[in-house]
């Protein structure tokens, strides 16, 4: 199966082709915006934890609902990326689409709204459909030890698979404190700083959930990266 046009390498092969791997989607409004820094933070953060260019049978991508389709990702939002160490490089805007859904195994939003979109296009899309800010505080009540072990790229996808099962069964237990606390809000045409402040948001809801996917915590500041350095 051939790439997506503008798509990295890592979303062309998973295990063995992309028909082993795990797809992550992550949705906002624009496509230019939350939804670029979320996939790309996740791909700079899997690869760093895994020490694979193809992310261990992870794929990640993104779309809007409504995308700018072709647009270039908002300049801001690159320099965000660009300050927490990862690559904007070749990223051009989707419309949502339904073969999107169909083919993704864990839907992150960036709001309610998003999510309530995405589950309307139907496709059993309501059990793998989260917020990003959901389906971090549904992981940490997961115990790691209840998923199978990440050994290699067919282990990172069968723990996936388990973490998007077990995440499902406890959401009707684990409500928000508000239903502002599942909100990412939108940067769009904000200065620098608030782009900044949106990148932080996003970077510490990421970081459970890559821990719970991979079974690898972050290296802390300084230290090696990839499996040298763990």
């Amino acid at each position: 199966m051939t790439a997506p046009p503008g798509r990295g390498a890592a979303e062309s092969g998973g295990i063995n082709g992309a028909e082993r791997a795990f797809r992550i989607l992550h949705v906002s409004t624009g496509n230019v915006c939350r939804s670029p820094i979320t996939e790309r933070l996740t791909r700079h953060a899997l690869a760093e934890r895994l020490g694979d260019s193809r992310t261990g049978g992870l794929v990640v991508e993104s779309a809007g609902t409504w995308g700018h389709e072709g647009a270039p990702m908002e300049e801001n939002a690159v320099a965000v990326l660009l300050e927490h160490g990862a690559d904007a490089e070749g990223f051009t805007g989707r419309e949502l689409l339904d073969e999107h859904v169909i083919r993704a195994d864990l839907v992150l939003t960036a709001t309610r709204d998003h999510r309530a979109q995405v589950i309307s296009m139907g496709h059993s899309a309501g059990l793998r459909t989260f917020t990003l800010k959901e389906f971090t505080r549904l992981v940490r009540a997961i115990d790691p030890a209840t998923l199978p072990e990440a050994r290699g790229p067919e282990g990172v996808v069968e723990r996936a698979h388990a973490l998007v099962q077990a995440a499902a069964a406890l959401r009707g237990w684990l409500l928000a404190p508000s239903p502002e606390a599942d909100e990412i809000h939108d940067p769009y045409g904000a200065p620098i700083p608030y782009f900044r402040s949106v990148g932080e948001e996003i970077s510490r809801a990421l970081d459970p959930v890559l821990t719970a996917l991979t079974g690898v915590p972050a290296a802390p500041e300084g230290a090696g990266r990839g499996p040298a350095g763990r």
